[in-house]
């Protein structure tokens, strides 16, 4: 409880970190009761600073419904963000939108390009449905559309390197 007043008085004033940190506290009840709209509130601050893991999680808690409706739409717009900034987790989250048409039309070549950064960002540790789903993608792709498809993650790597 002591260690929660601090953090929330630090996000309060404006802190990133403390408030994708108090964020997450609430989400899942850690030194806080559980309170997903409070979540949201504090991940919306960080997001709105440019946290791509408050990016990540309020584009979750748009996708589920958690502490806000559930909006396909926002919840890619967020996804989309933290995924630009090479966030791992919002790539495959970004994938499987495109992969379904759950907030933008399908797209398979789309959504073998974010499952491949996806993976590539994952430093080895990616879950095995992401690799599952990017070659299922991978086998409705043309031979046209997988080389345009890996010109761009080639692009997007050598953009993005260092990051």
């Amino acid at each position: 409880m002591e260690a929660a007043k601090w953090l929330r008085k630090a996000a309060g004033q404006g802190h990133l970190q403390a408030r994708f940190n108090l964020g997450v506290a609430c989400a899942n009840g850690i030194g806080v009761p559980r309170d997903p709209a409070e979540a949201v509130t504090w991940f919306r601050m960080a997001a709105e600073q440019g946290h791509p893991g408050a990016r990540n999680n309020l584009g979750a808690a748009y996708s589920n419904g958690l502490g806000v409706p559930r909006d396909d739409a926002e919840a890619v717009k967020w996804f989309r963000m933290a995924a630009e900034q090479g966030h791992p987790q919002a790539q495959a989250s970004l994938g499987v939108a495109y992969r379904t048409g759950r907030g933008v039309p399908r797209d398979d070549p789309q959504a073998y390009f974010w499952f491949s950064l996806a993976i590539d960002g994952s430093a080895g540790k990616a879950p095995d449905w992401l690799a599952r789903a990017k070659d299922q993608a991978a086998k409705t792709l043309s031979p046209v559309q997988r080389m345009e498809a890996q010109r761009r993650i080639a692009a997007w790597k050598a953009m993005n390197r260092g990051r």
